[in-house]
């Protein structure tokens, strides 16, 4: 194999996949319904499209039929003009064109009875016709017997320029158009018709019947007409004739069909297809949901989108269930085995031990029964904190519900302040969560050995900033990562479930919310900032 081929043919493939790189990156985001309606008008107009390309392809056939009439009509007044008895030949200009573009359309010229027999007169045709009747009558049957064409020569007043015969045709409009000096074309049935095809009764020009009355001028008088006739050509030998165009035509038809199957195809049911499949692979625990074809329909790319913001979703519910199991096991671990443990002594050393021995074993009991006490409620409200999204609407009145719990937990120890902005009123969280956060914070500072905490609230565009800042000893820099993590606690000791933090977080971001620690002076300080209840609102 020559290598120029070996290299065109590597070349192919490339050129190939840059153009459909092309193709795709300026691929418009069509919607859903653009593309089924799209497809669906151009199928439901195909049919309409067909039927117009037969009335035209046929209505062309009848105009080329007049044009080829006013042609052979133009070229044999020409010769008769030359003919006539006494005429000087004059030759026109160079310049002086006088095209006559078809006159009549099927759509909208009418057509005329069959032509009638032609009329008996008393007197007969002039002499000087009769006699150029003759001189042409060759070339008029030539011209006949080539183009299939009827040939009439009348004289001036539309009589029949033949020896002996006293007919006129004067009576038919196209004649009294031409004796005026204007050709004429009308379009006339044909009585004697008879379907030959099967379908013939498609074609309107079938029974049809093309006339041209041409007038024939000698020094500016019309000195006789020529009426001529043919049937157009049927409709079924034309597209016969040009059937090479027509199948080309239908190639297209179909190649257009391909199109908008692989618009529909590209659009939406492979998209779906690989979108089925990368959620069956999502949930046997394989593979993730791929980035959203550039040909994809919009409503597909929102699909694939939201499936995506599922699976991460998915993913980090996995990773914290996995996480948090593992925490659950070993915070229950700890008071179980220590009651295990204090139920085997005192199985088997019971009578043996002291009353004071039986009692602090029984007490180290109740205290790890206590703590599992604890940490069951706790983990019960974060699960509450987790599972709940919260519903649409809801508002809590956060001046008052932190005053009202400012004043319930201020005590001559312990200080509790509040500092709302005026532009601050009602934020979309419910009021059962915004007080379970606040008393979370406030226990928290009481629990680290504050003797203050102070709240405030300001406004920032489409949030509401909520700082929570205590006189106690702080958070150390090294567990400040940590503390939103369940069971994650420095003072297990005194009974901390290392649970409150977490579920704080839970019913901040439940509320479309977050929560952070900054560094404060002395104390802990947390940042809450919530959507105000207006904004969601709207």
């Amino acid at each position: 194999m020559p290598a120029h081929s070996r290299i065109e043919r590597r070349a192919r493939p490339g050129m190939l996949s840059a153009t459909k790189g092309w193709i795709k990156a300026r691929w418009p985001r069509l919607r859903l319904r653009t593309i089924v309606f799209a497809t669906l008008f151009v199928v439901a107009a195909l049919p309409g499209i067909a039927a117009m390309f037969l009335r035209v392809y046929e209505n062309t056939l009848v105009r080329q039929t007049e044009a080829e009439l006013v042609a052979q009509g133009a070229a044999l007044a020409a010769a008769a003009g030359a003919q006539w008895p006494g005429a000087v030949a004059s030759v026109p200009a160079p310049n002086d064109w006088r095209p006559e573009p078809p006159t009549i359309d099927l759509s909208s010229s009418a057509i005329l009875p069959e032509r009638p027999a032609p009329r008996a007169l008393a007197d007969r045709a002039s002499p000087r016709a009769v006699r150029l009747a003759q001189d042409m009558a060759p070339v008029i049957a030539r011209t006949r017997q080539v183009t299939l064409s009827s040939i009439i020569l009348l004289d001036g007043q539309g009589r029949i320029a033949e020896a002996g015969s006293a007919q006129s045709y004067a009576n038919l409009p196209e004649v009294r158009t031409a004796i005026a000096g204007h050709p004429a074309t009308v379009l006339r049935r044909i009585g004697t018709y008879r379907a030959t095809y099967r379908f013939e009764w498609l074609s309107r020009a079938a029974a049809v019947r093309v006339h041209h009355a041409r007038p024939i001028v000698v020094d500016g008088k019309v000195v006789g007409v020529l009426l001529l006739s043919r049937s157009a050509r049927s409709l079924f030998k034309g597209i016969y004739a040009d059937r090479g165009k027509i199948a080309l035509g239908i190639v297209a038809i179909f190649l257009l069909l391909i199109v908008l199957s692989g618009l529909l195809s590209r659009g939406v049911v492979r998209p779906v297809e690989a979108l089925g499949r990368a959620t069956r692979a999502l949930a046997s625990g394989r593979g993730g949901v791929p980035a959203p074809p550039r040909t994809a329909a919009i409503e597909i790319q929102g699909l694939y989108e939201d499936f995506a913001r599922m699976e991460a979703a998915i993913d980090r519910r996995s990773r914290y269930l996995r996480d948090f199991a593992h925490a659950v096991s070993h915070e229950f671990k700890t008071p179980l085995s220590g009651i295990r443990g204090a139920l085997e002594i005192l199985s088997d050393h019971g009578d043996s031990m002291s009353a004071d021995e039986r009692r602090r074993f029984l007490a180290n009991a109740d205290a790890d029964a206590s703590r599992l006490t604890l940490l069951s409620t706790r983990l019960l409200d974060l699960a509450r904190a987790d599972l709940g999204a919260g519903s649409e609407g809801e508002r809590a009145d956060l001046p008052a519900v932190l005053t009202r719990l400012a004043d319930a937990a201020r005590t001559d120890d312990f200080n509790v302040s509040t500092d709302i902005a005026s532009d601050v009123a009602a934020v979309a969280i419910p009021e059962a969560s915004l007080d379970a956060i606040a008393s979370a914070l406030i226990q928290n500072s009481r629990q680290a050995g504050a003797t203050r905490i102070a709240f405030s609230a300001t406004r920032n565009g489409e949030a509401v900033t909520i700082r929570a800042a205590d006189n106690g000893p702080g958070i150390p820099a090294r567990d400040r990562e940590r503390i939103f993590e369940p069971f994650f606690t420095t003072r297990r000791s005194t009974g901390g479930s290392g649970l409150g933090l977490p579920i704080i977080r839970s019913l901040v971001e439940a509320a479309g919310g977050s929560v952070r620690l900054e560094s404060g002076a002395g104390g802990a300080v947390f940042v809450i900032e919530l959507p105000p209840a207006d904004r969601a609102a709207a």
